[in-house]
């Protein structure tokens, strides 16, 4: 399976130039059963991003722009009454699909994004008492634009906590966004983008992924970075035991990435910080000194030590 994965890299970075560690993280996510929050400037890639992956993995693709008056049924669905069987009948809504863009999630109200994240949850929606399982595999990425407050509903702790990892995209090196501006001169890097994989494939994947083997040592590992993220002076509120269980999935999926059956320390480290810093609230103290999440993680990382595990554990 890694001459697959490497091909959907490839193929997604012909279109998502000079971003190779943020693509490679959400397929981590993809493989682990997550979801993805990307939070950066409008123009970065975001939306192109969910777009290439539908194209190379083959997933049947929505995508949904989150506004103020967009409403529940909207992505979840709705009864709808038919007068020739007498009966109420299901009308799907945005998120029966494999991979769902939910663009700007925090421009729409609160109820409308709870409905989003059960199902992100759950894994299947309840219209009027009925529960219908959304396909598989199943994979929201959802944009927030930081810039600007005006009419933005900010998710919830508990609802952030829904969201396998936090990307940042930036703005490309200065060669990569030259050839980004010469390559959308005269088409669309997106019509390149070939198909070099399928559903079957992804969900054979994401089995082969959850079946990594972690030591124990790791669990330990992973433990003790939780315990000190809730006692860190700069962190109010520290990483919980499903964020713990995140860091697991995901230092998994790192481990299968790089072509092994066995996790080590350091696939635990490189997924760390993108797992737990959207998961952490601040101190007052933390927030008055500019403080950032990522550098608080990072000292969070320095001071456990990392153990000598492998695959002889």
């Amino acid at each position: 399976m890694n001459q697959i994965i490497g091909e959907i890299r490839r193929e997604v970075g012909k279109v998502i130039l000079g971003k190779d560690d943020a693509i490679a993280k959400v397929l981590m996510a993809m493989l682990s059963g997550g979801h993805v929050l990307l939070e950066d400037v409008p123009g970065t890639g975001k939306t192109t991003l969910a777009l290439s992956f539908s194209k190379a993995l083959g997933l049947d693709y929505k995508r949904i722009q989150f506004t103020s008056d967009t409403v529940p049924s909207d992505v979840i669905g709705f009864s709808l009454y038919n007068k020739e069987t007498k009966e109420f009948e299901y009308v799907k809504g945005a998120v029966m699909c494999n991979l769902l863009l939910a663009d700007e999630i925090n421009r729409t109200s609160s109820k409308t994004q709870s409905a989003l994240l059960e199902v992100m949850e759950e894994g299947h929606v309840t219209v009027d008492g009925r529960a219908h399982d959304v396909p598989q595999p199943f994979t929201v990425i959802a944009t927030q634009n930081p810039v600007g407050s005006a009419g933005t509903q900010l998710l919830p702790q508990a609802q952030l906590d829904r969201f396998m990892i936090r990307l940042h995209l930036g703005y490309p090196e200065f060669a990569d966004e030259m050839n980004l501006l010469k390559d959308r001169h005269t088409a669309n890097p997106l019509d390149s983008v070939r198909q070099v994989a399928d559903k079957e494939a992804l969900l054979k994947m994401q089995k082969e992924a959850v079946a990594v083997h972690m030591a124990d040592s790791l669990y330990e590992y992973v433990t003790r970075l939780s315990r000190a993220t809730r006692e860190h002076a700069m962190i109010t509120l520290g990483l919980s035991s499903r964020g713990a269980l995140a860091v697991c999935r995901m230092a998994k999926a790192h481990a299968y990435m790089e072509g092994r059956d066995y996790a080590v320390p350091e696939d635990v480290a490189a997924i760390f910080a993108d797992v737990s810093g959207h998961r952490v609230i601040l101190s007052p103290k933390a927030k008055m000194t500019e403080t950032s999440a990522s550098s608080v993680i990072e000292s969070v990382l320095a001071s456990v030590p990392m153990p000598a595990a492998g695959r002889g554990e």
